[in-house]
């Protein structure tokens, strides 16, 4: 299924603990549905050492279901359902439904 959300975008937490934080995402996980948004659904992992790193808690995001977050309005600040809408010079861009503001180019 093809989704509307995408790396780097802005998206606001619908449901769970961290509801009504914002964040950007970091990675898409399409065949789980999930996504990566930073700051979000931090958990702790006791991590052995490594060459490359040393051992200890490390503090890093968890995926988060896709349908718990929404775009972020860029004129309110709110979150907001999205549609595609056809500019004049023939390329299309993402919008929010609410304002009518640009999102991104698709």
């Amino acid at each position: 299924m093809k989704q509307k959300i995408k790396k780097n975008d802005k998206v606001i937490i619908l449901a769970g603990k961290d509801k009504g934080k914002t964040g950007e995402v970091l990675k898409v996980i399409l065949k789980e549905n999930r996504v990566l948004v930073s700051g979000v659904n931090m958990i702790t992992r006791h991590t052995k050492a490594s060459a490359q790193s040393a051992g200890g808690l490390v503090r890093k995001e968890a995926s988060i279901h896709i349908s718990n977050v929404a775009h972020v309005d860029p004129k309110t600040g709110k979150a907001t359902r999205t549609g595609v809408k056809q500019l004049g010079n023939g390329e299309k861009a993402l919008v929010a439904k609410k304002s009518g503001e640009e999102i991104r180019r698709v």
